[in-house]
């Protein structure tokens, strides 16, 4: 079906999951008449004050691109407008859990909140190679690259180095090929610049897919979405202070050789 004089038509579909406590959950896929592949939203919770939703690879959580989709834009569109704040931020590549502020109290709250350490960010990842140790805690200085958007180790006394911690737990080991990979949980202590994805690389196990810190796959060439997924979040609830949890599967291809 053809439709003239338009770039796409949105229909929103929603699938009544129940109701809870804690607001309405439902899956809601939004669909582009034209047939031009307009991206499903899928919304985890929703009140009068936040929303979380699944970010998935490759969409940017918020751009200034035109034309180009991102978070926020789709959540103002399902929202008709309505206020949507960003409180933190996925790397376009990376696929996971997000909470938007639906109010500015909202998001002077959430801000707070994360400000004090009171953010739990959790991912999964899937190593190219076996780590040391197979649980450690990580810490480093980070220094960023904005020409070519990538940031390397360096001395702590390095100008705008930057502390980066994190903590991970090796919990499976496989194959990819011949080559030996390992599946990751990991809880961030802080958020820098493509943080993990540098730091595990700097331990000779970069991640599987990424084609900015994983040699191998640079030389591959070929198209991979990253195994790197911000599977659990956890954070107080602006109003009710209450701890809300929200946890998915990772969907990347590398997380399906476990």
């Amino acid at each position: 079906m053809q439709l003239k004089n338009f770039d796409y038509v949105l229909v929103t579909v929603l699938f009544f999951i129940g109701t809870s406590s804690r607001g309405v959950l439902y899956y809601q896929q939004l669909v582009d008449l034209n047939g031009e592949g307009f991206m499903n939203l899928n919304i985890l919770y929703e009140d009068a004050h936040v929303i979380v939703c699944y970010k998935p690879a490759g969409v940017p959580t918020q751009t200034a691109r035109l034309g180009e989709q991102d978070m926020v834009s789709l959540l103002k569109n399902y929202l008709k407008g309505g206020y949507v704040a960003v409180v933190h931020r996925l790397d376009q590549p990376v696929e996971g859990v997000l909470v938007f502020a639906k109010t500015p109290f909202a998001a002077k709250e959430l801000n707070k909140s994360m400000q004090m350490d009171n953010f739990g960010k959790y991912y999964k990842a899937v190593l190219w190679g076996i780590p040391k140790e197979s649980k450690a805690i990580l810490e480093d200085y980070l220094v960023k690259n904005g020409l070519t958007n990538t940031s390397r180790v360096c001395a702590p006394s390095e100008k705008d180095a930057k502390k980066a911690v994190l903590s991970y737990e090796v919990t499976a080991i496989g194959k990819d090929g011949e080559k030996d990979i390992s599946l990751i949980k990991v809880k961030l202590k802080t958020g820098r610049h493509h943080q993990i994805r540098v730091q595990m690389a700097n331990i000779g196990c970069p991640i599987w897919g990424d084609s900015k810190y994983n040699t191998a796959m640079i030389q591959d060439r070929r198209f991979r979405q990253i195994a790197l997924c911000a599977y659990k979040l956890e954070f107080i609830h602006p109003k009710t202070k209450k701890m809300m949890t929200f946890e998915i599967e990772p969907q990347g291809e590398g997380f399906q050789k476990f």
